[in-house]
């Protein structure tokens, strides 16, 4: 007897069958949406609730919150970048006390490989969008690449080595963030320092606030070393340590001053200013920490280190033996030179002669070309006068001013005038009007020295930020603190070029501090490397 086949294909599934498939299916996807969403919050909580959230620290957050200025999203998920942009739109500001601390244990497991691919990918893109050198600190160019300053060696960061890495391979010192932190900062007080000028005290010449003292850097992939000046005054025993440059080397200068001056007895240190050149020495060190005043490096109209206020500069781009002179036998020289180059955007420059004639024959070419002239007579002298054994040689990048307000998303205020906190809340590109073509020339030359390496000390981005450390209106102006009046007209008088002390030129410092403490002449460290 033959049983009939039921109509439709060969091994068509029973409508029950078909149902139990469906429900299955359902049963999946919604356990692949409540993983995308534990993966999602997981993501949140780990960044600190966006991509851009700061932590102000007091003496009572022990556990401080390091969050980092370009926190990388791992969702892969268009869900995922959407929930994250949200919680950023609605971060926190800087000093939020209840700002949460990255946590790192709350993680989930490892995605599935197709998502991993995906964030990888996505990451790639967005580092590759990144901004010019510039908009945060860490942001790259092809134009003006940074560079990877690696410090290696010493200790770690709480017995004053060079630094601890956190994770393996190299470390940017300059790509991270300012992190508000009043049990660490600052390394000294202003009244405890009685050799820094009055150009530079601005609570003693009338500043309120000094939150501006109390923000650390603080690197993405490492920390840097607390400051320990015994150590550094070791190191530089029987040495000299000098800043060459402009009034920004010389702010500098006043840091490094005040960073070690209080480990010597009031009777064995001492200050001698002569003419360009001055020079703080410790006695029980038989170590020196001194500044020469040469703001174009190359001799110019304005080398008289009292009398130096002309708007009509020129330079001579091929004479450096003058002032080279001075620098001769010293154990580390830091060099800097950019303000003076922001007078006008083309340079005098003279062949031969006196500055003193009355006609003097110059030729006018633009800024930038005389500054690549200038550094490349630079270069040459270092490469044949200084022997690496004994001397390291550091080059500070431009030093950023904050004239246009505008550039920060304040249209309406004058210049860097009652700013109190950095630009980190600005989502946009900063624009203060750095010249990034004269940052490309000095680290293409410094990096191209190949007899006798230069370390390139890249502070540029991340003093960008720092639009409330500035002297304003608390400062001098031709010698003289600045009136009642002078004060009430802060468009005019308001100085947006130098720094308060304490305050950021010690950062810089510390980048100094580390590389003088990791090693030596004899064993240099890593060349620079560009950011990729």
């Amino acid at each position: 007897m033959r049983i009939p086949r039921r109509k439709g294909a060969v091994g068509m599934p029973s409508r029950r069958a078909q149902v139990a498939a469906v429900f299955a299916l359902a049963a999946l996807l919604g356990v692949s949406v409540l993983y995308d969403s534990a993966h999602i919050a997981a993501s949140l909580r780990r960044h600190g609730a966006g991509p851009r959230a700061y932590a102000k620290l007091s003496s009572s957050d022990d556990a401080a919150a390091v969050v980092s200025s370009a926190a990388r999203e791992e969702a892969s998920s268009a869900a995922a970048v959407a929930a994250v942009e949200a919680v950023s739109a609605h971060a926190p500001p800087a000093k939020g006390a209840d700002s949460a601390p990255v946590e790192g244990t709350d993680r989930p497991d490892d995605p599935p490989p197709h998502q991993q691919q995906e964030a990888k990918k996505a990451e790639a893109e967005a580092e590759a969008a990144a901004a010019k050198p510039g908009a945060t600190a860490g942001s790259s160019s092809q134009d003006a690449p940074l560079i990877e300053e690696v410090v290696q060696g010493g200790g770690g960061a709480g017995h004053g080595g060079a630094l601890e890495q956190r994770h393996e391979g190299t470390c940017d010192l300059y790509k991270g963030s300012w992190v508000y932190d009043e049990s660490r900062a600052p390394i000294y007080k202003e009244s405890g320092c009685s050799f820094l000028t009055e150009q530079v005290t601005c609570m003693r010449n009338g500043r309120r606030d000094d939150d501006y003292q109390k923000w650390r850097w603080q690197p993405d992939g490492c920390d840097l070393p607390n400051f320990d000046a015994k150590l550094l005054l070791e190191k530089l025993r029987n040495k000299r340590l000098m800043f060459v440059g402009d009034s920004l080397n010389r702010n500098q200068w006043e840091s490094m001053v005040c960073l070690v001056q209080a480990e010597a007895p009031w009777d064995k240190k001492s200050l001698v200013k002569n003419g360009s050149l001055n020079v703080f020495h410790l006695q029980e060190y038989n170590a020196t920490v001194e500044f020469y005043w040469a703001p174009f490096l190359v001799e110019s109209n304005s080398d008289d280190p009292d009398i130096h206020s002309i708007s009509d500069r020129m330079i001579k781009p091929t004479s450096i033996a003058k002032h080279a002179a001075n620098w001769q036998g010293v154990d580390y020289l830091i060099f800097n030179t950019y303000i003076w180059w922001m007078n006008t955007p083309q340079m005098k420059t003279v062949h031969g002669g006196s500055f003193s004639r009355k006609h003097v024959k110059y030729d006018e070419i633009e800024r930038v070309v005389a500054y690549r002239k200038v550094l490349k007579t630079w270069s040459r002298w270092v490469e044949a006068h200084i022997d690496p054994k004994r001397t390291t040689v550091l080059f500070m990048s431009v030093s950023p001013v904050h004239m246009q307000s505008e550039g920060w998303g304040s249209p309406n205020a004058v210049k860097c005038f009652s700013e109190t906190q950095p630009a980190i809340n600005y989502t946009k590109k900063l624009e203060v009007g750095t010249d990034w073509d004269l940052f490309t020339t000095a680290q293409r030359v410094t990096r191209s020295m190949k007899k006798v390496p230069v370390h390139f000390i890249n502070i540029t981005a991340l003093s960008e930020i720092r639009k409330d450390a500035h002297t304003s209106v608390h400062t001098l102006r031709q010698g003289k603190l600045l009136t009642a009046e002078q004060k009430a007209n802060p468009r005019k008088f308001a100085d947006c070029i130098h720094w308060c002390l304490p305050g950021v030129p010690d950062t810089w410092n510390e980048f100094v501090y580390g590389h003088i403490v990791s090693s030596t002449p004899q064993q240099q460290m890593p060349e620079d490397q560009p950011h990729r």
